[in-house]
């Protein structure tokens, strides 16, 4: 009896060699680490430009501060992304947990942590609640993310000045703003900054650690497969969105703590620049792929820049035009690698270019 090994396995299962994974060439193709170098060398350029001003770690501090809020957001807007949905209203929602946090904290009165915990729970629970809204009426009602959050967007803020009359609330506990706000940890290290952190840190060990993140990547990749396997579908949605909601609650609070006021006419782009940095961080719009990681760095090159260009007297209002042209290459880069994905094409992203997405 013959002991030939038949061809068809031998092509099937190939050479040890060929099927090992080249680690350095994987992170040299991920999305996330091409947007890092531009990240790095954009704060190189600035530095070299401005080395007494931008170079110095009080700067560094600033923009660090001032991306805090947005990291918060981008780690609801990152699950979202990966199932393939949108939310447009966590500006908004943003806007109404921390108008009603502020109304319920001046009713109260006084100035202690009681009173300051009580408002952190009514806006995260304000949060969570525009979130089973958005997620029921995606998940059950099958209406567009789109719409739904557009509404719901709308609803938000026009709830907001309904409840305040169209005027800030002021009326902010001390505690928090001395402490949330402007307090700082290990010498010079914002607090505001360190509750950004853990929220970014928890949401990438659930997002790629857990069941509950295997799910998102699931739904985003397909929904029917996904339902095919036994993932509940619409209970996931619905736990998505009301994840983003109660981040936005949160993320709230914490705009009330370092403005000191509710700054309803404040956050009008905060949607866009939250989706645009999750976008530029390598999240793909179609679903299925994205990282926290890159979803970080995305949120640092516009802040870089708006810090940059106002330090070396560049109009800030370029950093929307460089940021706009960031984000359009991020999704066509995106979308010619899920074409070439697809096709089984692996030519180059510049031949991709020159050919017009032609095969050759």
């Amino acid at each position: 009896m013959s002991t030939r090994t038949p061809p068809t396995e031998t092509v099937a299962i190939g050479t040890f060699d060929d099927s090992k994974p080249n680690f350095f060439r994987g992170l040299l193709k991920a999305q996330a680490f091409q947007i890092l170098l531009i990240l790095i060398a954009i704060v190189l350029v600035f530095s070299a430009l401005a080395p007494d001003s931008f170079a110095q770690w009080s700067n560094f501090r600033l923009i660090i501060q001032n991306a805090s809020i947005l990291a918060v957001l981008g780690v609801g807007m990152t699950y979202i992304i990966i199932t393939s949905g949108i939310d447009l209203s966590i500006g908004s929602v943003l806007v109404f947990s921390g108008v009603v946090s502020a109304l319920v904290m001046r009713a109260l009165g006084g100035e202690g942590w009681g009173v300051a915990t009580i408002g952190i729970l009514v806006s995260i629970l304000s949060g969570v609640c525009w979130g089973l809204l958005n997620g029921f009426l995606i998940a059950k009602a099958k209406i567009p993310p789109l719409i739904v959050t557009l509404g719901s967007l709308g609803m938000a803020l026009g709830l907001a000045q309904i409840l305040t009359g169209g005027v800030d609330i002021r009326d902010v506990p001390t505690v928090l703003t001395v402490s949330i706000g402007y307090g700082n940890v290990f010498g010079s290290l914002p607090i505001i900054s360190v509750i950004a952190l853990v929220v970014v840190v928890i949401g990438a060990v659930v997002l790629h650690f857990t069941r509950f993140g295997l799910y998102t990547y699931a739904v985003g990749s397909s929904e029917l497969a996904a339902r095919r396997v036994g993932v509940k579908v619409d209970r996931h949605l619905i736990s998505v969105y009301t994840l983003s909601g109660a981040l936005a609650g949160l993320a709230g609070i914490l705009a009330l703590s370092q403005f000191s006021t509710t700054a309803i006419a404040g956050q009008s782009q905060t949607n866009l620049n939250v989706i645009a940095a999750v976008v530029i961080g390598g999240t793909s719009l179609f679903g299925g792929v994205g990282t926290i990681f890159g979803t970080v760095v995305g949120l640092f090159i516009p802040a870089v820049l708006q810090n940059g260009f106002v330090i070396t007297g560049v109009q800030p209002f370029w950093q929307q035009v460089a940021v706009g042209a960031v984000l359009i290459t991020a999704v066509y880069v995106d979308q010619v690698r899920r074409t070439a994905a697809t096709r089984g094409n692996t030519q180059s992203l510049w031949r991709k270019f020159v050919s017009g997405g032609r095969r050759g």
